[in-house]
């Protein structure tokens, strides 16, 4: 007789949505997939990338068994090992390059998947124990956290599901039709309830299409932006004082600073009318409740972390976080209270006296395996990541991978960019078949995954292989043969408050459960800022100990015609990659389904841009600067603002047509703070190289 379970489980994915899901199971294989009715912010719904999820669950390109490189390099040919093999081979070189310095080996991982258990527990603790380089996990947020931090004190804002009340909505650098579709159904209904949505963003996005406003500032300019908006803010007194002398740091100072920023000013370097900050800027102070959706394009250039920080100054000067709907949000994550120190066990690390542990910046990887010595990085061990594909500079981070004395291996469920690059490559289990805890980013939901099949072939998770080599490598400390279940078990801190209903039991009965968080919550209404000073703070002596500006200020972008015009003169065009709509990173961009969907690399540039090129819709062209170049199909636009071009990603290089993709024009330089990369900082010339395929 045929057998149906539903299995409660947590979408994996770096989406701040982290949606809760119910998967069918019959005779032991996943049927049917479904967004959970009865987690409020998933609503039943799943975006349309995850809703057909079973598609890369069961997709014929999974990795099945341990492979060993047979040919050079980069070719991607493997021969079938078995996992003994495998972990023989991986634990004699570790062990032989500990033996000089276990500093030589680097772990590399970010967001293939996002739980606790599998991204940030038994991989930490083995790197430790080991006492291998640690990584500074950088690549996506890293700048605009640490200028949220300065200002806010923690990844705390606005409660998504309170934003239907707000009067005025700014989506600040964000998508969210595309990246944040759970989050943009309450944005709609305060659309439908009369609030008016400013989009902000060099493209008129899917976002911007369907709000009352669009401005579309020169990409790193943001910065400049908020300024002007103090400034009027100051200077029209369309101010909150009570608020601001209870509940702020340094107000005088941050008037003096913003005194001359005028929409003049501003207007000059992000190429919006004076008249359109001005009016911005009087239509934030005179509205109540107001909210500022922050995504992360904001902090992807040169001043990146001081323009969140902007940003962030400005709900405290109207006293917007006074009210549920309002403040401003860019990060939900400072709410859970995990706990990292029983995750990541960083007290494993051996005799750090004489060998203190080293931090290696995920974002300049290629540098890193090109230029670091004492010691060099002889071992790489990558999982939930692509770094040859994702991150900057790409043809420097080929160049790294590529060595012939790198000993690399990839943890894969397909074989990405970078696993063409392994010595080892291993197949890693999808979330159907392994168990985890999630926090997330864009609300207040844990949830829990169940696995709900067996693990495909012989993919093993993350956990199994570092209690594996862990055992081949000899370790003895209990820490690193923990049960997925105990690790997930002790993820939140269970002396705090907010973790009152987050015991593996009632996780596991009900598949998630709400933070213990007032309703409504409305984090800042009464002060109580994560700062030093309790304030949200204008003046950040923190940033002052760091050598930093301690008040908001314009950093301009590396590249572009203010900072350096001799580089814009020869390449007059800003290019910016944001998520193509039917990818997520890297993710899903190797599926048919969504690859068909995209069609193929594209191009989108203003009809001026074009006509000044010679460059018609549909025609190849290529994009480069001294760094590289990449081939895609032009998309002549008003969508697109003239002097800004725009390349939808990420693009797997293997399957973009040429080899590469965006990254092989993006610059490994990093953020003003928090050591964040570049990726829309980033000056381009395009040339017309024919016509499109008949």
């Amino acid at each position: 007789m045929e057998t149906t379970r539903v299995v409660r489980a947590a979408c994996p994915h770096d989406c701040p949505d982290t949606c809760a899901m119910e998967v069918t199971v019959q005779e032991g294989r996943a049927v049917k997939l479904r967004g959970a009715d009865d987690l409020p912010f998933t609503n039943g719904a799943l975006c349309t990338k995850v809703a057909y999820y079973l598609e890369r669950v069961y997709s014929e390109q999974r990795l099945m068994h341990p492979m060993r490189r047979i040919g050079a390099k980069g070719e991607g040919r493997f021969e079938r090992i078995t996992w003994d093999d495998a972990l023989d081979i991986i634990a004699d070189r570790f062990r032989r390059i500990a033996a000089d310095d276990p500093r030589g080996i680097l772990p590399y991982s970010y967001a293939g998947t996002m739980g606790l258990v599998q991204s940030e527990s038994l991989d930490r603790r083995f790197f430790n124990r080991l006492g291998a380089s640690r990584l500074d996990r950088t690549i996506c947020a890293s700048a605009g956290a640490m200028g949220w931090k300065a200002t806010v004190g923690a990844s705390i804002g606005t409660d998504p599901e309170a934003v239907a009340d707000a009067r005025l909505i700014i989506i600040w650098g964000g998508n969210p039709v595309v990246s944040n579709v759970h989050g943009w159904r309450y944005i709609q209904e305060a659309k439908r309830r009369g609030a008016k949505l400013v989009c902000i963003d060099p493209r008129r996005s899917e976002t911007a299409e369907k709000c009352h406003l669009h401005l579309a500032p020169l990409p790193g300019t943001d910065g400049a932006l908020a300024l002007a908006m103090m400034q009027v803010l100051i200077a029209e007194d369309l101010l909150d004082r009570d608020y601001i002398a209870r509940h702020t740091l340094g107000f005088d100072q941050l008037a003096e600073r913003v005194r001359t920023c005028t929409p003049e000013w501003a207007a000059a370097l992000t190429g919006l009318p004076a008249s359109a900050i001005r009016e911005l800027a009087l239509d934030y102070g005179r509205s109540t409740p107001t909210l500022i959706r922050l995504n992360y394009g904001l902090n992807r250039s040169g001043g990146g972390g001081m323009a969140v920080r902007n940003v962030a100054c400005l709900p405290a000067l109207t006293g917007a976080w006074r009210h549920p709907a309002g403040g401003a949000l860019l990060s939900t994550s400072g709410n859970f209270p995990v706990d990292r120190h029983a995750l990541e066990r960083p007290d494993l690390y051996p005799d750090a006296a004489t060998r203190p542990p080293r931090a290696i910046n995920m974002s300049t990887i290629g540098d890193a395996l090109l230029e670091t010595r004492d010691p060099r990085i002889d071992a790489i061990y990558v999982y939930n990541a692509n770094p040859v594909a994702v991150a900057p500079d790409s043809n420097r981070v080929r160049a790294g991978f590529a060595r012939d004395d790198l000993f690399c291996v990839v943890h894969e469920l397909f074989q990405t960019d970078t696993a063409d690059y392994a010595d080892i490559l291993l197949p890693a289990t999808s979330q159907l078949e392994h168990r985890d805890v999630h926090t997330s980013y864009g609300h207040i939901y844990a949830v829990a995954n169940q696995p709900a099949i067996a693990p495909l072939g012989e993919a093993k998770p993350n956990t199994e292989v570092f209690r594996l080599l862990a055992a081949r490598l000899g370790f003895a400390d209990s820490a690193l043969y923990e049960s997925d279940e105990d690790i997930a078990a002790a993820a939140f801190k269970r002396n705090d408050p907010r973790a009152l209903g987050l015991t593996p039991a009632q996780l596991a009965a009900r598949g998630w459960a709400r933070l213990n968080l007032p309703r409504p919550f409305a984090p800042f209404a009464d002060g109580g800022f994560r700062t030093p000073s309790g304030k949200c703070e204008f003046h950040s002596e923190s940033l002052a100990a760091q050598g930093l500006d301690p008040l908001p200020a314009w950093h301009p972008p590396y590249e572009s015609v203010v900072s350096n015009p001799a580089l814009a003169a020869r390449y007059p065009l800003a290019l910016i990659s944001p998520p193509a709509r039917n990818f997520l990173n890297t993710s899903f961009a190797n599926l048919p389904r969504f690859v068909a969907q995209e069609g193929s690399p594209k191009l989108e540039l203003h009809p001026d841009d074009a006509g000044e090129r010679g460059i018609v819709d549909g025609d190849r062209v290529r994009i480069h600067n001294d760094r590289g170049a990449f081939h895609a199909r032009a998309v002549v636009t008003d969508g697109v603002r003239r002097g800004v071009a725009v390349a939808p990603s990420i693009w797997w290089q293997k399957l973009s047509g040429d080899g590469e993709n965006a990254n092989a024009v993006t610059s490994a330089a990093l953020t003003d703070m928090g050591g964040g990369p570049v990726f829309y900082d980033c000056l381009v010339e395009v040339t017309r190289v024919g016509e499109p395929p008949a």
